[in-house]
């Protein structure tokens, strides 16, 4: 276990990349287990006291949210009612699903960014053991549901987070699915609620009913430049031998509730760009960020690796790196 205190970054700017096509080329240096291995991390008290603290939205703040996110939580509802245990609405299933999103990322009401990078946990076991560069930091929650890989994000990538369309989809049937269970074992359907939104500590203390109350007395401003991907860009990629479609997110041009990405918002990095992208080795299978070096500062290229289902606070494996081109922006090693 190698663990050194995270060096603060100054720059913001990020990408990702998911599903391989397998293609002619090198094999990939170092994703996967290989590489310098940070670890011994837990659950962090702050980062928890930090998100109860800040889960609270103004009552004279309209909550707004993204047209197009919007459309895909909706759409996601709508499917699992259909699917559903128990009696609930659409509505009622759309409402669920939106609740726990102000209170994690946007206190302020503002659109929730399907961008958001986790900024609370600034654990050293996160960050890169051998300091390369500034922000090299391998935030771990992501998007508008603030995905971890010590929880629901534990199979995620960065880039299937970020989405929200692959977001909702997982996350309307989770909370839906333990509403029911909830209220078919006898529980109030408020209870049922607190049940749905347990593994959010924004919630801990009311703050996701309160919401869910003003779902139901208000109408939610829709907001046209606030997309899917929260402004980050769809692209192509290679990475060792291999095709992927990727998704370039520049946090710069986050849309929707930006203040995650001033460098004193939280006591974590915020990160230099980077890619993500799922690598198979050994019959495993790994979420892989990786920082071109004109992103980083880095003297190289930079990956961290995490095996899918792991805690990226329990173990992380860093390595140089020298195969990633983004095709589309005809930048990096092409």
């Amino acid at each position: 276990m190698v663990i050194k205190q995270p060096v603060r970054p100054c720059s913001v700017l990020l990408a990702v990349l998911l599903g391989a096509t397998t293609v002619f080329a090198p094999v990939a240096s170092a994703a996967g287990g290989d590489g310098t291995i940070s670890g011994g991390g837990r659950e962090n008290p702050e980062e928890v006291r930090l998100k109860r603290e800040r889960a609270w939205v103004a009552d004279n703040a309209p909550l707004q949210f993204g047209a197009e996110p919007y459309a895909a939580v909706q759409a996601a509802a709508a499917k699992a009612v259909e699917q559903a245990e128990c009696q609930v609405s659409a509505e009622a299933a759309t409402n669920l699903t939106l609740a726990t999103t102000w209170p994690e990322v946007a206190g302020s009401g503002e659109p929730p960014s399907p961008m958001t990078l986790s900024r609370y946990d600034d654990q050293a076991s996160l960050a890169d053991p051998e300091q390369r560069a500034d922000g090299l930091f391998f935030n771990p929650g992501v998007g508008i549901w603030q995905l971890d890989s010590a929880g629901l994000g534990a199979k995620e990538t960065a880039a299937t987070a970020i989405d929200s369309v692959t977001a909702a989809q997982k996350m309307a049937p989770y909370m839906l699915g333990k509403f029911c269970d909830a209220v078919n074992g006898g529980a109030s359907t408020a209870s049922a609620r607190s049940a749905a939104w347990k593994d959010w500590h924004a919630c801990d203390g009311g703050a996701c009913e309160k919401i869910f109350q003003r779902l139901g007395s208000q109408q939610v401003t829709k907001v046209d430049g606030v997309g899917r991907y929260g402004g980050a860009e769809p692209r192509k990629c290679t990475y060792g031998g291999a095709q992927y479609d990727c998704l370039y997110v520049d946090p710069a041009k986050a849309e929707g509730e930006d203040a995650w990405t001033s460098p004193d918002f939280g006591p974590a990095p915020v990160p230099a760009p980077f890619y993500a992208f799922t690598y198979a080795e050994g019959g495993k299978e790994y979420e892989v960020r990786y920082w071109l070096k004109g992103d980083s500062g880095a003297s190289g290229d930079v990956s961290a690796s995490r095996e899918l289902g792991v805690n990226a606070r329990s173990k992380l494996s860093w390595a140089d790196e020298t195969t990633l081109c983004d095709t589309t922006a005809g930048r990096g090693n092409c």
